[in-house]
């Protein structure tokens, strides 16, 4: 991928079938099965792929285990079927990871057992959709502490062990946008929509600023497609259909998932734990990651919308408390090496006034089509993105007259990642002691990746910045020369940058 080369086609080109604007996993699962269908497409990023709620996930394709709990079968097994997709499809960047739920209360074990025995069986349901993944059993106390050293003893009876899948959720993410890009689209970032052109009250078109450069274009599209997550409201503001006094909208309630990260040492294993009861009714999971412990999430309502949202005292204080019960050691603010959150975006409304709490809200998703035939896309998961994406693509052709065409993506492996081709050298060294990149890491996410700024090498297209924070800070000097020299910029923009990204990291700081 490469930007000049897509900025290039953005030029030339005056007209696309579909338009999409967000460049995270909707819009990217839905640049790639339009693609692949034949159709002329073009998505369109305001600020990096993944920048937002799509970099910031749990790092599991699962059904929902929780979701068991509150009767939504359908969603579940929806879920498992992607969940078996993307590990044919994916493979590498989306694996199997097991989990032990402990049991410290008499009658636990079986109950959890059988949940999960549930669990297994509607993923059963569809041919392959199991394919690589263990069925749950019971394990012995014995066994559960030889799975997880670090799990508490007091009162433990054993637990349930049963598989799901993890992934590396921003590198998914480059790799749908290759695969989009070598499908035919053109796919950009660091464009962003500033208005929506109508003809006869219907959207054609959008206008864009680069805002690298600061140049104008103008888009043009049979089919406008708004995949901005929790910032689709302002993009739908956009709209002038959307601003009549007839126009029905849905309501984005943001909640915000908070994540900590640790060293392995708290879960020194391959083996994630999933805590299976909070205070307020939620599942919680310690998970293995590149090298570290990632706890996560939490699941609540915010005012406000942010870029990068920050994680809350009492959020931080919440996760540190609950995974403390299950540890035999409890985090401290000085163990946590980095914390990120996410804004989900939600559909409906809260039951109560003043309630905060969003675990409640369903997670499927919901499409919305303005008077103007702008189609909004809003809610899911990054495990069920490809049966969004489908269903976006199938109503796209309805609505822009389209030539029919099946959807290919169950079965469209996506675009393998090439590594550096350094044998040795200065390019092959470790980055850090403490973070699992090499320097060729580095190289090649500025040769092949379409980075643009610091904070595209340092928290995407590698995920330096969310294990590391100190670490990070340490690099991040001479990664920017690096950069600075490859883009062919300046003392001054090296600075900045540099500036900017030393601002940005002390978000990620307890």
């Amino acid at each position: 991928m490469q930007r000049d080369e897509m900025l290039h086609r953005l030029r030339q080109d005056k007209r696309w079938d579909i338009v999409i604007i967000g460049g995270g996993a909707t819009g990217l699962g839905t640049a790639v099965d339009a693609a692949s269908r034949g159709y002329s497409t073009v998505l369109l990023e305001a600020a990096d792929f993944a920048k937002g709620t799509s970099s910031r996930s749990t790092k599991l394709i699962h059904g929902g285990v929780r979701y068991l709990r509150s009767g939504q079968i359908s969603m579940v097994r929806e879920s498992l079927l992607e969940r078996g997709r993307l590990m044919q499809n994916a493979p590498g960047t989306v694996h199997p990871i097991r989990f032990l739920i402990p049991a410290y209360r008499f009658g636990q074990r079986p109950f959890y057992w059988i949940g999960m025995k549930l669990y297994d069986w509607l993923a059963t349901l569809h041919r392959g959709a199991s394919v690589g993944i263990e069925s749950a059993r019971m394990v012995s106390r014995r066994r559960a502490l030889d799975l997880v050293p670090t799990l508490g003893s007091k009162s433990l009876r054993g637990g349930v062990l049963y598989t799901d899948g993890q992934f590396d959720d921003s590198r998914l993410a480059i790799r749908l946008a290759q695969t989009a890009a070598s499908n035919g689209a053109v796919v950009c970032n660091y464009l962003q929509v500033q208005d929506i052109a109508h003809h006869e009250g219907q959207a054609t078109g959008v206008s864009v600023e680069d805002l690298e450069s600061g140049e104008k274009l103008e888009v043009l599209g049979n089919v406008l497609i708004n995949a901005t997550g929790v910032f689709a409201e302002a993009v739908m503001d956009l709209d002038e259909s959307s601003m009549s006094p007839q126009a029905t909208r849905p309501r984005i309630v943001p909640s915000m998932g908070t994540h900590l990260v640790l060293d392995r040492e708290f879960l020194p294993c391959d083996h994630g734990v999933l805590i299976p009861s909070t205070d307020d009714g939620r599942v919680l999971f310690a998970i293995p990651w590149l090298g570290k412990t990632l706890i996560g999430t939490t699941d609540r309502e915010v005012p406000e919308i942010e870029t990068d949202p920050r994680p809350s005292v009492e959020e931080v204080a919440y996760l540190m408390d609950h995974v403390g019960r299950y540890l035999t050691r409890k985090p401290s603010l000085s163990d946590i090496r980095s914390q990120f959150a996410g804004l989900r975006p939600l559909v409906g409304k809260l039951e109560l006034e003043g309630e905060t709490a969003t675990s409640k809200l369903s997670r499927e998703h919901e499409i919305h089509v303005s008077q103007s035939g702008l189609i909004t896309i809003i809610g899911g998961k990054w495990t069920t993105y490809r049966k969004m994406a489908e269903d976006i693509v199938d109503l796209a052709i309805n609505r822009g007259n389209l030539t029919p065409s099946s959807s290919s993506t169950q079965k469209l492996s996506l675009e393998v990642e090439v590594p550096g081709d350094f044998q040795s050298g200065p390019e092959d060294m470790p980055l850090h002691p403490q973070l699992p990149y090499r320097w060729s890491d580095i190289e090649h996410a500025m040769e092949n990746e379409m980075v643009v700024q610091l904070e595209d090498i340092l928290a995407r297209r590698t995920r330096c910045l969310l294990l590391d924070v100190k670490a990070t800070r340490e690099i991040a000097p001479q990664v920017v020369e690096m950069l600075a020299a490859k883009r062919g910029q300046d003392a001054d923009w090296q600075a900045k940058q540099l500036q900017q990204f030393l601002q940005l990291s002390q978000r990620y700081l307890p």
